[in-house]
């Protein structure tokens, strides 16, 4: 009796950055497909050695670099409140962000 060789899916799937070799994905994943939410893919030349060769296909995707931090100051959000009178003529107060621009009513 012959035995198998059970080839083992992955249940995620991260980019990876050898481009030698075909990529690990997971099942109806693509080669630039992750499960990472923080991860993006770039494009790369691919360079395919014997088993990538043999399989017909290659890693052609890196992860691309994680974005520079926010340069958004930590200071302060400036608010400003007012009150408003409402067309059934009652008095509510106002709260504007005038960083985001959010409006809101406050009870």
């Amino acid at each position: 009796m012959a035995t198998t060789q059970k080839k083992t899916t992955p249940e995620k799937t991260t980019l990876d950055s050898d481009v030698t070799k075909p990529s690990t994905t997971a099942p109806g994943d693509g080669p630039a497909d992750t499960t990472d939410s923080t991860e993006r893919a770039q494009s790369v030349p691919p360079q395919p050695d014997e088993e990538a060769r043999k399989v017909g296909t290659v890693n052609a995707v890196k992860p691309a670099p994680k974005p520079a931090a926010s340069t958004r100051s930590r200071r302060k959000e400036r608010i400003e409140t007012y009150t408003a009178v409402r067309p059934d003529g009652t008095e509510v107060k106002v709260k504007h962000n005038l960083e985001t621009g959010k409006t809101e009513i406050e009870s």
